[in-house]
């Protein structure tokens, strides 16, 4: 089991940055591909960005935040991060920091959240 630890939420004015972190801790060994998600209230939960873990190399951009949002991550400190610039509005959710291990078809580890929001 890996287990997620989220922090780095906070109130931010549009246009604003904020940066999440998540710690990752256990079988980290065994993660594959590491994911930021976020639910809006009234929302159904999305994929923001993800990347893989092993090499950093490979990562995936939702279309709505490209250009805006950075995921990285810190192989030596089990921890990666999502940057988020020039923050929206429609920005505001709760993130969330999920892992997918080799093999598994989808990601089924899961931090408690951090809310974002972002006032216009």
């Amino acid at each position: 089991q890996v287990q997620l630890v989220e922090s780095g939420g906070g109130l931010v004015q549009a246009g604003g940055s904020l940066r999440l972190s998540c710690a990752a801790s256990g079988r980290t060994f065994g993660i594959y591909t590491m994911g930021w998600f976020r639910q809006a209230p009234g929302k159904e939960r999305e994929l923001v960005a993800s990347i893989d873990w092993n090499s950093g190399s490979s990562t995936y951009y939702q279309d709505s935040v490209k250009g805006r949002f950075t995921i990285s991550r810190d192989n030596a400190k089990n921890t990666v991060y999502l940057q988020m610039n020039s923050l929206k509005s429609e920005d505001t959710a709760v993130y969330y920091c999920s892992a997918r291990g080799f093999g598994a078809a989808d990601f089924g580890s899961w931090g408690q959240g951090t809310q974002v929001t972002v006032s216009s």
